[in-house]
């Protein structure tokens, strides 16, 4: 989601070709965009879909459905959900669906919702204080600030942030918000600014905090992890997971998931064990271990500097696997 930019009023998506190669996309096939955004990955995975292929669009930012239903409307390959891509699975049999041959996500927060200022999600441009992806449910940054204790921000600004001066902007923000409401982005910025004990040069004071609470109140890892746990059933065999992150946070994540996906679970028992180890098996391959946006998408869309794609393909002796678990 995290991947378009908006400049001249060009919609860019990040390592676009690179995703939808990643995806073998079959022309009759069904996939899954769990990070809508504005439809540019969608987009072109519906050029190679045949009449029978079908494609699912998640999210949860309530303009992103707006856009996404007019594509529908368009085009009845397309289903709308309005919900977290971390929910497919409550989706698919319902559905009549054991699997799906592809899912794309394109993690963080939108280009779209950090250009609006009234959505709360950039120090840059002064606005309420929101940062909610799905604006219809849940307390805002605001709100939730004005309740948080001291240890639990100082605690979600490391984790989230891992921003070193955790402690000092937490208690800095307390103090402030004992005397002061704190409902713009612009005091957010500044109250963090001032608890700086030095300035970074080459990032703004307020980056790392501004992504550790969005990321806690949307539960964006949390959600991450949901995810990946659920996901594997949700494939068909030869089915492609492909996955764009822009932190480490989530890179890590992804990265470490799909290691043991694909090379089992690492032994970490004492090596003068009398026992040989029994690697287990696996049913996923690399499709792409780690691939950047080129030099010249980076100059068109500075904002896929930090991108990183990776993907894993679910193997066919999976099959074998699903009959054993039915069989039980």
């Amino acid at each position: 989601m995290a991947s378009s930019s908006i400049e001249s009023g060009t919609h860019h998506s990040v390592l676009l070709t690179e995703a939808l190669d990643a995806l073998r996309i079959k022309p009759d096939g069904i996939y899954v965009d769990g990070t809508f955004g504005r439809g540019g990955h969608s987009r072109k995975i519906l050029e190679k879909l045949s009449p029978r292929g079908q494609l699912w669009v998640f999210d949860k930012d309530l303009q992103a459905i707006q856009s996404a239903q007019l594509l529908a409307a368009q085009d009845a390959r397309v289903r709308v959900i309005h919900d977290s891509f971390e929910r497919l699975s409550d989706y698919l049999v319902p559905s009549g669906f054991s699997g799906v041959d592809g899912i794309l996500c394109d993690l963080g927060v939108s280009s779209p919702q950090l250009d609006q200022a009234d959505r709360g999600f950039s120090f840059s441009k002064d606005g309420p204080l929101d940062m909610r992806m799905d604006q219809s449910q849940g307390p805002t940054a605001a709100e939730w600030l004005a309740q948080v204790s001291e240890t639990e921000l100082a605690e979600v600004l490391w984790r989230f942030g891992e921003e070193r001066f955790s402690k000092r902007i937490a208690k800095q923000i307390i103090t402030v918000r004992v005397h002061t409401p704190i409902h713009t982005t612009g005091q957010l910025a500044k109250i963090i600014l001032d608890a700086m004990p030095f300035k970074d040069p080459h990032k703004h004071p307020a980056t790392r905090s501004f992504q550790a609470i969005r990321i806690a109140l949307n539960r964006e890892l949390e959600g991450l992890e949901n995810f990946l746990k659920t996901v594997p059933n949700c494939l068909n065999p030869g089915g492609v997971l492909a996955i764009i992150s822009f932190q480490s946070l989530e890179d890590r994540c992804v990265k470490q998931t799909f290691r043991t996906w694909v090379q089992g679970e690492v032994d970490t028992r004492p090596r003068d064990l009398p026992i040989a180890y029994q690697k287990p098996e696996t049913f996923f391959s690399w499709g792409i271990k780690r691939v950047g946006a080129s030099e010249d998408e980076q100059r068109v869309n500075p904002r896929s500097r930090s991108a990183l794609l990776r993907s894993v393909v679910k193997c066919d002796n999976s099959i074998a696997k699903d009959d054993d678990e039915n069989s039980r």
